[in-house]
């Protein structure tokens, strides 16, 4: 009979605290979800992320041409060589959008890591008429996974042609890009959010 006793409250706790773990767990995910929804996560680099995002280098000005982008570990991966011989010098992967952001949008922020090289994001717009109009704004992405924030009011005109300022509307792709400067890029972004 205390074989049975015994058993019996083994299993008890077992079970609870297996209910226990499992109420911890379903926490966690909701509060991942929710934290997901306030954020308003536009890409997260699932399953069919390669047939929403395009790679692109700078083969025409002979800048950066040896690069690639592939999906990793729930992370879109962007590498290469960027060279600035005969004024070119990117390599990017860039996702077209067809009716913009929300109006009220104030900002991005991207959970990133790197070697320690600066990159950027490209916002096209409405505005831009040549292949090189953009808006671009600068961050650094070191080793450790890191959540960058970047206000549109951030982001500078490519061209004194296009208006100083825009609206989230009015974007229509956007690009992480190595850019700019000889170096060796290694660029993995996990999140872009919306706030």
């Amino acid at each position: 009979m205390t074989r049975i006793r015994v058993w019996t409250t083994i299993s008890l706790l077992t079970l609870l605290a297996t209910a226990a773990l499992g109420v911890v767990q379903a926490s966690a995910q909701s509060w991942a979800q929710s934290e997901a929804q306030a954020m308003n996560v536009i890409e997260a680099f699932d399953a069919g992320a390669e047939a929403r995002w395009d790679y692109v280098q700078d083969g025409g000005m002979g800048g950066g041409r040896q690069g690639q982008a592939a999906l990793e570990d729930g992370a879109i991966r962007l590498t290469g060589t960027v060279s600035t011989d005969n004024n070119g010098g990117f390599i990017q992967v860039r996702q077209r959008l067809i009716d913009g952001w929300p109006a009220d949008v104030e900002g991005l922020n991207l959970r990133v890591r790197g070697n320690g090289e600066r990159y950027y994001v490209f916002l096209r717009t409405t505005s831009a008429q040549r292949p090189w109009h953009s808006y671009r704004a600068a961050f650094t992405a070191n080793a450790e996974w890191q959540d960058i924030t970047l206000p549109l009011s951030a982001f500078e005109a490519s061209q004194g042609s296009l208006p100083a300022r825009f609206s989230a509307d009015e974007i229509r792709s956007i690009g992480l890009v190595a850019y700019g400067r000889d170096h060796n890029a290694d660029l993995s972004v996990s999140r872009i959010a919306l706030y």
